[in-house]
């Protein structure tokens, strides 16, 4: 049996117990959160403190906002726990690199919840291009954006001091995490942060980037977004051979459309592809979170590595997310000025 606690129990503390209780022996043995709540169903903890010291507990998973997740990943692993966390890791290089050390001298297993590598269509992506027959990626293309209202500044989204930053390290960090896996790295990367709507002092509510491989020549574009004033995933990739788009992502909720990968080979001569050239895979089913679950789970009872959300993946996404911090050009300069 292994038994867990569950810090921060909103929406994500409750995705996760969901996931966890398909799990064959597990055992949820308490839960913490902020909020009085009266339809929590576990044991309810008087602080986080009780859970990270509780010797009967194995495994933490935490669900908090961002500026908890790398003192309480840290505390959770001093106290010898298995530790699944959400992102962002921390708010810098540095801290996620301490953390990195931490781990080193233990035995506990750390897992972050980059969940979009676990959608069906992202696995789909993956497995076509192991398989070489569409060659080299060339290029990459994602954006990502949600629609939000007045209502966003009740929220400790609205602060930087407790998200860090805005709409990059809210879902922007899932399309660069994503690039990596499935794209390479970057050491080139240039980027526009603003903030001229929501206009929140230090969160920003529009990224532009371009990132290249210097060595291989491949570049990939992010636009991470919430004044797109609706939910949108997409995703691109085009390769030497032909090409992959993903638009949707098949969430709870429902607002970012159907998951629908699309695949074509390209074509050496005229004409270019046509549509009934196209093959399209539609994916209805959210498994991402039960497929997150039992990959932390099978690497604590097997102690195996764990493969997806490692600290170095989230090492490598937190580089560039630092560069693109920490430089930007600034929308609302007068670049034509500067030009002059």
């Amino acid at each position: 049996m292994i038994k867990v606690g569950i810090i921060g129990f909103g929406k994500m503390g409750r995705i996760r117990a969901d996931s966890l209780e398909k799990i064959k022996d597990v055992k949820i043995i308490k839960v913490y959160e902020v909020q009085h709540c009266h339809d929590i169903n576990y044991p309810i903890a008087t602080s986080y403190e009780e859970i990270l010291t509780d010797q009967n507990i194995d495994a933490v998973v935490l669900c908090l906002p961002n500026n908890l997740n790398f003192p309480l990943t840290m505390q959770a692993l001093q106290n010898n726990k298995h530790v699944f966390c959400e992102k962002p890791p921390a708010f810098t290089v540095a801290e996620v690199k301490e953390i990195i050390e931490l781990e080193k001298n233990g035995n506990r297993k750390l897992m972050y919840g980059f969940n979009h590598r676990h959608h069906d269509a992202v696995i789909k992506i993956n497995e076509l291009l192991e398989s070489g027959d569409f060659g080299n990626v060339l290029w990459m293309r994602g954006r990502y954006g949600k629609s939000v209202d007045e209502s966003y500044f009740e929220t400790w989204r609205a602060r930087k001091d407790l998200a860090g930053g805005g709409i990059l390290l809210d879902q922007g960090i899932h399309m660069l995490d994503l690039f990596l896996y499935l794209g390479g790295s970057f050491d080139q990367i240039h980027a526009f942060v603003s903030n001229l709507y929501w206009k929140l002092d230090g969160v920003e509510d529009n990224v532009f980037a371009i990132m290249k491989n210097s060595k291989s020549g491949m570049v990939a574009s992010l636009h991470s977004t919430m004044t797109q004033w609706r939910h949108l995933f997409s995703l691109e990739i085009f390769l030497e051979s032909g090409y992959m788009v993903l638009n949707g992502l098949k969430t709870s909720s429902g607002t970012y459309g159907a998951e629908v990968l699309t695949v074509a080979r390209n074509r050496s001569e005229s004409p270019a592809a046509t549509w009934e050239e196209e093959e399209s895979f539609e994916f209805n089913v959210d498994n991402s979170w039960d497929r997150e679950a039992i990959h932390f789970i099978d690497s604590i009872r097997n102690n195996t590595n764990i493969e997806i959300g490692t600290s170095m993946d989230s090492l490598r996404v937190m580089k560039i997310v630092e560069e693109i911090y920490k430089n930007p050009r600034s929308e609302s300069e007068n670049l034509y000025t500067k030009l002059k």
